[in-house]
């Protein structure tokens, strides 16, 4: 096993250390009794009592959750779709503009994403809201649901979709029986980043939200321009910890699926 040279000890302590403390500091000061953020009073959860009256702040979150499932879902039956289409499709007419269109909102400033959506959305008539917020997300997210599902299958067996149609399966149900199980992990993954991604975009949001749609990333910016308050260290704290749960949650699920997958392999191998 190789040790970690000094070097590179120091370099991943000031790394991780200049990630996360300024979070452990913010998480700290949530539970600060002093209106002051940055004045230590005594231990006290009221600000998140206090954040839970505060219906600006339950709106903007409600209108959020709301844009972050409805994108993300379908994102990622686009998003798979379209990674399918990729890896399987073979060479079609068309491919590499096909291929250029998925990928380009990974490199394209959300400035320019946003701003051409608003143009796109006053154009067609579509009035400012929920659904344009969604339609949105969708489009920059389901890129990066894409690049994971893609990855996946590139690695995966064919031949065990080959043995599901020499058993009769028909083409439909050997991808409902045996590959969608198989990359299912790659499929959650995909889901819960586009989550994330809708969950903390305020670029593009900015854009295409209206007056009754206001999300909580816009919510915050607006509020920490004039000020940083106690609830807003309370609202961070539990989208970390929302965070937290999801990353550690579908880390527990992929972990599962694999061992699950190599009990599988095993066992059709002794057999």
């Amino acid at each position: 096993m190789t040790r970690l040279s000094w070097f590179n000890t120091v370099s991943l302590t000031l790394g991780f250390a200049f990630l996360y403390i300024p979070m452990v500091i913010l998480i700290i000061f949530s539970f600060n009794e002093s209106k002051l953020v940055t004045v230590w009073a005594g231990f006290s959860v009221k600000w998140y009592g206090e954040l839970l009256q505060n219906e600006a702040f339950l709106n903007a979150a409600w209108v959020t959750l709301k844009v972050a499932v409805m994108s993300s879902t379908i994102a990622t039956v686009l998003g798979t779709m379209a990674a399918y289409v990729l890896v399987r499709g073979g060479r079609f007419l068309g491919r590499t503009l096909f291929s250029g269109m998925i990928y380009a909102p990974l490199v394209m400033p959300e400035v320019i994403t946003g701003l051409s959506l608003l143009l796109l959305f006053i154009g067609i008539g579509l009035d400012r809201g929920v659904m344009t917020i969604v339609l949105a997300h969708t489009t920059f997210s389901m890129c990066y649901v894409s690049v994971v599902v893609s990855s996946r299958l590139v690695t995966f067996d064919r031949s065990l979709e080959e043995a599901a149609l020499d058993l009769g399966c028909s083409a439909a149900e050997a991808f409902r029986l045996v590959t969608l199980p198989i990359i299912a992990p790659a499929v959650i993954s995909g889901w819960l980043l586009a989550f994330t991604l809708s969950l903390d975009d305020l670029v593009i949001a900015s854009f295409t939200s209206g007056p009754a749609a206001t999300t909580l990333p816009i919510k915050i910016f607006s509020a920490v321009r004039l000020g940083v308050s106690p609830e807003i260290n309370a609202l961070s704290t539990i989208m970390i910890a929302i965070v937290t749960v999801g990353v550690v949650t579908a880390s527990l699920v992929t972990k599962r699926q694999l061992v699950r997958q190599r009990r599988d392999e095993q066992n059709a191998e002794r057999s």
